[in-house]
């Protein structure tokens, strides 16, 4: 699967060019578990996807796409399994 934050090669603007978490530490939005020290970094990642102009289109990507990990649009990957029944 296409990562959608790769660096794009057209000039046509695309919603991750508006993403809130460009430039971000892309760890914090992979967290080992959902509890311990990875709370802290859910809850980091949860803030910026909060404040996000584009997070409705990250989230419909990683729905469309079936992305099995990380936090999209504002979302655990057990939150999108939930939205995906």
């Amino acid at each position: 699967m296409a990562n959608p934050l790769a660096v794009r090669r057209d000039t046509d603007e695309h919603w991750t060019d508006l993403a809130e978490c460009r430039g971000a530490d892309p760890e914090i939005f992979y967290p080992i578990s959902p509890a311990g020290p990875s709370q802290v970094m859910l809850e980091e990642a949860k803030r910026i996807c909060h404040r996000c102009p584009v997070a409705s289109a990250c989230l419909d990507w990683a729905l469309r796409a079936g992305e099995p990990a990380g936090i999209w649009g504002g979302t655990t990957p057990e939150e999108r399994r939930y939205l995906r029944r």
